[in-house]
Order: C-alpha cells, then sequence, then structure tokens
C-alpha cells in the first residue's frame, strides 16, 4: 500500500520527511503542518452553520443535512475498504488504519448536499432541474478540491503506472469518481424530493417522517450506485464506453435538463441564505 500521509510531526514521521517521499510516483512532500487542522477545522465550522441554520429553518432540512453525512461516512468507507483510496491521519478519524477515514469528509458531504439544495430551492426550479443542479454545484467544487488535496496527501490514489500518478485523467484523480460523485448526488437529491412529496401530501412532515424520507433515499440512492458500478458499468466498459466517455455524456445531460426546464423554475422563493 505505501506508507500513509502523517499530518503532525513524530520522530517516524521526520525521518520519513527527510529520508523520503510519501508515494511514489508523487514529487511532493508532507505538507505543512497547519494544512491538515486548518481544512479539518474549516469543515467542521462550515457544518456547526449549516446546523444552526437547519435548525431555525425546518426539520427535513435538519435531517437532509444529517442524512448527507452519514450518506457520506458510508460511501467513503466502501471506497477505503476496497483499497480505491487511501486517507491521510486527521484529529478525527474513524475506523482502523489503513481502512480508516476522516470524519470531516462525511461531514463534507452532508454540507455540499445540503447547501447545494438550498441554491436550487432557491431557484424555484422544478425536480429533476433542481437535483441536476445539485449534481453540477458539487462536481465544481470537487473537481477542484481533490486535485489539491491529492497532492497534499489528504487522500492518495493508486496508480498501476506511478509515473503517471498527478497526469492520468483528471490530474490524477479517476474520471470514475467524478462519476460516482454525480450518482450520488443526483440520486440523493431527487429521491429525497421524491419520497418528501409522496409522503408529506395531506400531512406535514415531522420528525419520523423526514427521517424515514432521508432514509429512503440513501437506500434507494446507494441501490442505484451499486448497481451500475456492478452490472452496468463493466458492460459499458467491455464496449469500449470509458469512465470518461460516461461522464463526459453524464454531465451534458445535466445540463440539458436544467436549461430544458429553467423557463418552468418559480423564481427566487426567498433570500438566498448566506450559508449557500
Amino acid at each position: 500500500m505505501g506508507c500513509r500521509a502523517s499530518v503532525y510531526d513524530n520522530p517516524i514521521g521526520l525521518l520519513l520527511r527527510f529520508s523520503m517521499l510519501p508515494f511514489p510516483g508523487i514529487p511532493y512532500g508532507f505538507a505543512p503542518a497547519w494544512c491538515f487542522p486548518f481544512v479539518e477545522g474549516s469543515v467542521f465550522l462550515l457544518f456547526v452553520l449549516c446546523l444552526w441554520h437547519a435548525v431555525k429553518r425546518d426539520r427535513s432540512g435538519l435531517i437532509y443535512l444529517l442524512g448527507g453525512f452519514a450518506f457520506g461516512v458510508l460511501l467513503e468507507y466502501f471506497e477505503v475498504v476496497t483499497d480505491s483510496y487511501t486517507y491521510g491521519h486527521f484529529h478525527f478519524m474513524a475506523g482502523r488504519a489503513p481502512h480508516d477515514l476522516p470524519l470531516w469528509v462525511g461531514v463534507a458531504w452532508g454540507i455540499i448536499m445540503y447547501t447545494a439544495r438550498l441554491f436550487s430551492d432557491y431557484l424555484g426550479l422544478p425536480l429533476a432541474a433542481a437535483a441536476a443542479l445539485d449534481t453540477l454545484l458539487a462536481l465544481n467544487i470537487d473537481i477542484s478540491i481533490d486535485v489539491v488535496a491529492y497532492r497534499l496527501h489528504m487522500w492518495h490514489w493508486y496508480w498501476s503506472d506511478i509515473h503517471r500518478a498527478l497526469t492520468s485523467q483528471w490530474f490524477g484523480i479517476p474520471y470514475a469518481n467524478f462519476v460516482g460523485w454525480a450518482t450520488v448526488v443526483f440520486c440523493y437529491s431527487a429521491f429525497s424530493r421524491v419520497f418528501a412529496r409522496r409522503m408529506t401530501q395531506r400531512v406535514s412532515a415531522g420528525m419520523g417522517k423526514a427521517s424515514l424520507v432521508v432514509v429512503l433515499a440513501v437506500l434507494a440512492s446507494l441501490t442505484i450506485l451499486m448497481s451500475t458500478e456492478t452490472f452496468l458499468f463493466p458492460v459499458l466498459d467491455r464496449f469500449g464506453i470509458t469512465s470518461g466517455m460516461r461522464l463526459l455524456v453524464i454531465v451534458a445531460a445535466l445540463v440539458a435538463i436544467v436549461v430544458m426546464r429553467w423557463s418552468k423554475r418559480r423564481g427566487p422563493i426567498a433570500l438566498l441564505p448566506p450559508v449557500a
């Protein structure tokens, strides 16, 4: 697996710092000591602000935010136990090394999906367009964050050709990662809206119903994600339809949905919350 990126100085970390690079094929050394706690603390601060907004707004928003966090932790755990990538060491970790993961990453999933939905709700977009815009906003964040964090050794992708570790696909990030992001965000956003409409047509949503909506949305989204990765994508690969091609088609479809349904928007329904 290679050595794990260490955040905080210790005798072993100092020895590695001055004797070798953290990972084969990566010409960058360890990040400055302040980088990891700064990122971790910033995300937790944003999460507190989102929690504060969600509590003031309504219960369904709070459950959606917490559901996104739980969803993110489940997804990240699945990825690390299947050795898709490994994480550097932060203050708050879940699991056991080398299959542990930083809690802030799950928190970031919740923040991104919650604030993206605040933005699409503000625009008053119809359901499909709202879910598509949520997904485009999330992808816009991830295509930059992943590239930078990878080079800071916050997480590490394993490439069979270590000489192309920083140039393969999206600057060293597999296109399949973004396909997964698109699938997760779109499904969670769309299913939660569909289930909420079906279950709250006559009675307003209480904590129980809001929780059930999120649980069903997470389960349905996981089913779609696992089904496509297990059954659909291997078939597409056999026909030469690569993950890069799939990503291009998905992004084009998302943009088309937003554009075609833009005229159906209700317009801004309230002030855009500052946290968004």
